[in-house]
């Protein structure tokens, strides 16, 4: 098979009638090769599923992950806004590969933004509207769940290297890990994204694409609540000054997925919550921690959090924002 690359690129496109005037090469996460490809007439991306993850300890992952996402992306332009997902121009499955429309011009990475400090909480109620609508068009169908297994993906993606990796830095805490992780298996109710984070939002002022939906399976919604709420507050206490303005946009998000699902879910917020100590202590301890955290003091700091929330968790995600993040 050829693994793609800036290079091979141009003579592969060709073979399958594209003109390419420019190959660019994209972020991709620590789990793909990702091509920005710009024609005469259009602009589209090009991804490849990777073997072994680009992060320092072991990290291997079924290549056929990326089919999953074609078929994900197919169903969900169905369900979703015009423009909330891409289209599908053509999958290789040869080559664990395909390509798909992308964003507008000039669209950024929501975390670029949050990152910047530039903080709306209109973009957190629209994802939450998005995911949302996953949920309710997905819910208990079992249809859904025949065609979007993904459990094993998912196993290898998050629960491996967020939970298990983590569990065992912190063998005081195995028993909460092993209960977070059953109780998690047995809410397996819709469609869940698995990756539901700020890098995988593309935005163009008032317009926002989700992308990347290579862990999608059917399992636990509140591991995709908790995995976004987590990215927002952990950026919290790297810029404390601007703390206010992720923590509103938590809330924003919060509240409009609440208002949205309605009786829906009764569970979630407390489900939430139990997720969201586990992911933030993964993100200093697990196989993927977030790579802009590097004091270590700020570290012990966040570990110190993190392990509150596991023992001693609020009643709910109002509960834990109200006293985010001492």
């Amino acid at each position: 098979m050829l693994e793609l690359n800036t290079s091979n690129a141009l003579s592969y496109l060709a073979a399958r009638g594209y003109r390419p005037s420019k190959i660019v090469p994209l972020g991709g996460g620590v789990s793909n090769t990702v091509l920005l490809v710009e024609t005469d007439s259009e602009r589209f991306v090009l991804k490849q599923s990777l073997a072994k993850l680009r992060v320092e300890a072991d990290w291997f992952s079924d290549r056929e992950r990326i089919f999953g996402e074609c078929a994900a992306i197919r169903e969900l332009i169905a369900c979703l806004p015009a423009g909330a997902v891409p289209r599908v121009l053509f999958e290789d499955r040869e080559n664990f590969a395909f390509a798909m429309t992308a964003a507008p011009e000039g669209a950024q990475p929501w975390k670029s933004l949050l990152m910047s400090g530039a903080v709306r909480a209109e973009t957190a109620s629209r994802i939450a509207s998005y995911q949302a609508a996953l949920i309710l068009r997905s819910l208990n169908e079992p249809d859904w769940a025949r065609a979007h297994d993904g459990w094993k993906v998912f196993d290898q993606l998050r629960i491996e290297p967020y939970y298990r990796f983590t569990r065992d830095r912190h063998p005081d805490l195995r028993g909460l890990f092993d209960r977070l992780m059953a109780d998690m298996s047995s809410r397996r109710v819709a469609l869940v994204h698995g990756d539901w984070s700020p890098k995988n939002f593309l935005v163009l002022e008032d317009e926002v694409m989700a992308i990347d939906m290579e862990v999608i399976h059917w399992g636990d919604p509140s591991f995709d609540v908790a995995f976004l709420l987590n990215h927002l507050l952990l950026k919290s206490f790297w810029r404390p000054e601007w703390a206010e303005r992720y923590r509103a946009a938590a809330a924003a998000y919060w509240r409009a997925l609440r208002e949205q699902l309605g009786t829906a879910l009764g569970w979630l917020s407390e489900a939430t919550v139990q997720h969201l100590g586990g992911l933030l202590l993964a993100r200093i301890d697990g196989k993927s921690p977030a790579e802009y955290i590097k004091d270590p003091a700020l570290k012990e700091r966040i570990r110190s959090r993190a392990r509150r929330l596991m023992l001693n968790p609020p009643d709910g995600v109002e509960g834990m924002l109200e006293e985010w993040p001492e």
